[in-house]
C-alpha cells in the first residue's frame, strides 16, 4: 500500500470514530467485534492465523513451518510464502463474507509472523520462529510481512501481519502466564528488540502483540515504556497494539500487579494496547465510568483499530481485492508447487558419507521405517492448515522409486508412546521393523518430533506437558530402535522431523547420512524423497546452532544471552548455525567491500562457482567480525546473505547489500553503535573467534 493512504485512512478513521458513543467505541475493543449497523460497520473477528499458510480456516496451501523457512535462507521463497497465504486468506474471507460468516480465523488480519528469538532448543514453540539469529530473523520478517500485506493496489493492503510476541518471549511455556523475563539494557537492544524495530521501520507491520510474560517485572502488554515510548515514538508504528490471548487477565489472576478486571483493562489501556484477545476489554466501559481511563485513551485505540480496516478496503466496495472469489485457486497446483520448492530449499544436509544420493539402479529393496514416515503432524507443524493431499516419506519414496524399487514400510514403535495398540508391549514392533530392514538394501529412517510433542502450551498434550521439550533426545523408544537396527550392519540414512534441534549425536557417528526436515508442509514427503535420490539438490542451512549437549547452555528460564547461540556460546557446535552440506562444491573469494555503514552504502562483492558436477544452490553468508569494543563483542555475527544457483563448472559475482543495522554493537546501556573497526569474512558458517 502507497504510504500516502496511511495518513488518510487515520483522518477517515478518527472521524468514524468520532460518530460512536462511548458504549459503541467500547464494544470493538476485544477481538470479537459486534457490528454498528446504524454506521454500516460489520461484525469482525480479529483473530486469524497464517504463519506458514492460511491456517485453522480449511483447507490451504501449508508451507513448511516457520523454522524450515528460514531454513532456506531465501528472500523468494518467503516472499512467496506471504504472497499466496495473503492471496488464500483474502478469497476466504470473502466467501465468508458473502455466506454471513463473521468468525474466528476468518478475517484479514493475520498475527503472524512470530519474530522472538529462538534462543534456547528447548523451547516448544521455537518452530514458530525464524531461528536464534536477530539479522536472519528480521530479513525473514520483513519479507513474509511485505508480501503479505502488498498486493497490486497501492491503495490498500491485501492482508495485514503481526509481529508477535512483544518483546522477550522465548519459553519456558509452563508458568508463561505469570512469568517474569528478566533481561539486561544490553540483551533486551542486542537480541531480542531488532527484529521487531526492523520489521516496523522496512516492512510497515499493521499489528504488534504483546506477549504473555512480564518483562523486568512490568507485564508485556502494559509496558508503556515498550509499547508507547519506543514501539510508537521511537519507531513510528501506526498500526494497532494486541494481547496476546489471555494475556491481559494474566495480570490480575499471575502477575498480581493489579486486582481486578477493571484495574487489568485500565492499565493496558493506557499503557497503548488497543485490542483485547480475550474478555478484559469488556470491562473498560466500567473503567471509564469510574475515571480510571478517559474517552480520550478509548478514542486513540479504536482510531488505530478503524484505520487498518480502511487499510484493508473493508469499508471500500471498489477494493480489487474484494473481487478475490476464485475458490479454486485455494490449494491448486501452482500454490502446491511453490510449497513444494519452498520444502526442498528448506531441508538441511547434516552429514553425508557418499551413501547420498541413492542411485535406483543399484537397489532391489529400499525399507522405510519410523515414527514419522506416514505421520501428518509431522509434515504440518502447528499454526497449520489442512490438505487435501498431504505427501508422507513412504508416498514420497514410492513416487522415486516406481515400479523398479520395492520399498518396504514399518512404523518400528509410537512417536513418544510406550505402545499405541491395545493389548501390545512397549517393542512389539520391533521385530517387524527389523524384518523389513534385513531384507532390504538401504534403511531409510524417519525419526524425531510432532507438534503433539512440542508447541505451545494447551496445544501440545503428552508426557512432556506444556510443550517445551525437558530433553532433545529422540523420545519414547526411537534411539533404541534405531540402535537394533544399527546392529545389523544396513546402510542407514536418518531423515529427523522436529521443529528445532535435537541431540544427533550418536546419529552423527552411527548413520551414513543425515537430513533435517523440520516440519516441511504437505509435499515435504515428495520433497525430501526427491533430494534424497539426488532429483533435486539439498541446499538448505541450519537457521539454529545444533549443541553437543544440553549441559553446556544455561538454565532455560535465564534470558541472558551470554553462552547463548553462535553468537555468544563458548564450546564447539555439533553442528554451526548457517550449516548445510550439497551434493556439489562451491569455491567462494574473500569478498570486497565497498561503501560504508556511515553512508548506509556498504555491501560486500562476492565470486562463487560450482566446482562439481551437478547444478546447485549455495547460500553465500556474510559474517562480521569485530576487534575488542566496549562491551561484549559476538564471536561472529551474521550480516549479509544471499541464494545463488549454479550449474556445473558456472561461476557468478554477485553483490550483497550489508544493512546498517546488521552490523551494530550494543553498548552496556543498550545503546546501539556503528563499531569502529569491523572486518566482513565470507564463510560456509558461523564460526567461533
Amino acid at each position: 500500500m502507497d504510504q500516502k493512504y496511511h495518513h488518510l485512512y487515520l483522518e477517515k478513521a478518527k472521524e468514524l470514530v468520532s460518530k460512536m458513543t462511548v458504549e459503541e467505541k467500547t464494544s470493538q475493543l476485544c477481538s470479537e467485534s459486534p457490528a454498528i449497523e446504524r454506521l454500516g460497520i460489520p461484525s469482525y473477528h480479529w483473530w486469524n492465523e497464517g504463519l506458514h499458510g492460511v491456517a485453522r480456516a480449511g483447507i490451504a496451501t501449508i508451507f513448511p513451518q516457520a523454522i524450515g523457512l528460514a531454513a532456506t535462507f531465501d528472500r523468494e521463497t518467503l516472499r512467496n510464502c506471504g504472497r499466496i497465504t495473503a492471496l488464500e486468506g483474502r478469497i476466504k474471507y470473502n466467501a465468508a463474507q458473502k455466506y454471513g460468516d463473521h468468525s474466528i480465523y476468518k478475517g484479514l488480519t493475520f498475527w503472524s509472523p512470530n519474530i522472538n528469538i529462538y534462543r534456547d532448543p528447548r523451547w516448544g514453540r521455537g518452530q514458530e520462529t525464524y531461528g536464534e539469529d536477530p539479522v536472519l530473523t528480521s530479513i525473514c520478517g520483513e519479507n513474509y510481512i511485505k508480501a503479505l500485506q502488498e498486493g497490486e493496489d497501492d491503495r490498500y493492503m491485501r492482508a495485514a501481519a503481526c509481529a508477535k510476541h512483544f518483546a522477550v518471549h522465548s519459553g519456558p511455556e509452563g508458568g508463561r502466564h505469570g512469568f517474569d523475563s528478566v533481561v539486561s539494557d544490553f540483551d533486551l537492544h542486542d537480541t531480542y528488540l531488532p527484529a521487531f524495530e526492523w520489521c516496523v521501520k522496512k516492512a510497515d507491520v499493521q499489528s504488534v502483540m504483546g506477549a504473555y510474560n512480564m518483562i523486568n517485572g512490568v507485564p508485556s502488554c502494559a509496558h508503556k515504556e515498550l509499547i508507547t515510548d519506543t514501539l510508537r515514538e521511537q519507531w513510528g508504528f501506526n498500526g494497532y497494539f494486541v494481547s496476546d490471548c489471555g494475556a491481559l487477565a494474566d495480570m490480575h489472576m499471575f502477575c498480581l500487579v493489579t486486582h481486578t478486571a477493571i484495574e487489568s483493562a485500565a492499565l493496558a489501556l493506557k499503557a497503548g494496547c488497543d485490542l483485547n484477545c480475550g474478555q478484559v476489554y469488556l470491562h473498560v466501559l466500567q473503567a471509564y465510568y469510574e475515571g480510571k481511563v478517559t474517552e480520550e485513551d478509548i478514542d486513540r485505540a479504536v482510531t488505530y483499530l478503524m484505520a487498518v480496516r480502511y487499510k484493508l478496503g473493508m469499508f471500500d466496495p471498489t477494493c480489487k481485492y474484494n473481487e478475490e472469489t476464485d475458490y479454486t485457486l485455494v490449494e491448486c497446483d501452482a500454490h502446491r508447487q511453490l510449497a513444494y520448492e519452498a520444502a526442498v530449499r528448506s531441508v538441511v544436509m547434516l552429514k553425508n558419507d557418499g551413501i547420498l544420493p541413492l542411485q535406483k539402479s543399484k537397489l532391489k529393496n529400499v525399507a522405510v521405517i519410523g515414527p514419522n514416515a506416514k505421520n501428518i503432524r509431522a509434515l504440518e507443524g502447528n499454526y497449520n492448515g489442512r490438505s487435501a493431499d498431504y505427501r508422507n516419506l513412504v508416498d514420497g519414496v514410492k513416487r522415486v522409486c516406481g515400479d523398479e524399487v520395492r520399498v518396504i514400510y514399518a512404523a518400528g514403535c509410537p512417536l513418544y508412546q510406550m505402545t499405541d495398540e491395545s493389548c501390545a508391549g512397549p517393542r512389539d514392533n520391533f521385530a517387524e521393523a527389523l524384518a523389513v530392514a534385513e531384507a532390504s538394501d538401504v534403511v531409510i529412517l524417519c525419526m524425531g518430533l510432532d507438534p503433539s510433542i512440542e508447541g505451545e502450551e494447551g496445544d501440545a498434550n503428552n508426557e512432556y506437558g506444556a510443550g517445551d521439550k525437558p530433553t532433545l533426545a529422540f523420545p519414547g523408544l526411537q534411539q533404541e530402535l534405531m540402535e537394533r537396527i544399527k546392529a545389523l550392519n544396513k546402510p542407514m540414512v536418518l531423515v529427523a522431523l522436529a521443529g528445532g534441534a535435537l541431540d544427533l549425536s550418536w546419529a552423527d557417528k552411527n548413520v551414513n547420512a543425515i537430513l533435517f526436515g523440520w516440519y516441511p508442509g504437505a509435499l515435504g514427503g515428495d520433497a525430501i524423497a526427491d533430494l534424497i535420490f539426488g532429483v533435486r539438490n539439498p541446499s538448505g542451512k541450519t537457521p539454529v546452532t545444533f549443541y553437543k549437549t544440553l549441559d553446556e547452555l544455561p538454565p532455560f528460564d535465564d534470558y541472558s544471552m551470554e553462552g547463548r547461540t553462535y553468537r555468544y556460546m563458548k564450546n564447539e557446535p555439533l553442528y554451526p548455525f548457517g550449516y548445510g552440506l550439497s551434493y556439489t562444491t562451491f569455491e567462494m573469494d574473500e569478498g570486497t567491500v565497498s561503501g560504508s555503514a556511515e553512508n548506509h552504502d556498504l555491501q560486500v562483492t562476492v565470486s562463487v562457482k560450482n566446482v562439481g558436477d551437478v547444478a546447485g544452490e549455495e547460500i553465500v553468508e556474510i559474517y562480521a567480525v569485530y576487534d575488542k569494543e566496549r562491551y561484549i563483542t559476538p564471536n561472529c555475527k551474521l550480516c549479509g546473505f544471499e541464494r545463488v544457483s549454479l550449474n556445473p563448472g558456472e561461476e557468478k559475482t554477485i553483490t550483497i547489500p550489508l544493512e546498517t543495522e546488521a552490523i551494530k554493537l550494543t553498548d552496556r546501556d543498550g545503546t546501539r553503535y556503528i563499531p569502529k573497526t569491523v572486518r566482513f569474512r565470507v564463510a560456509p558458517h558461523a564460526f567461533l573467534k
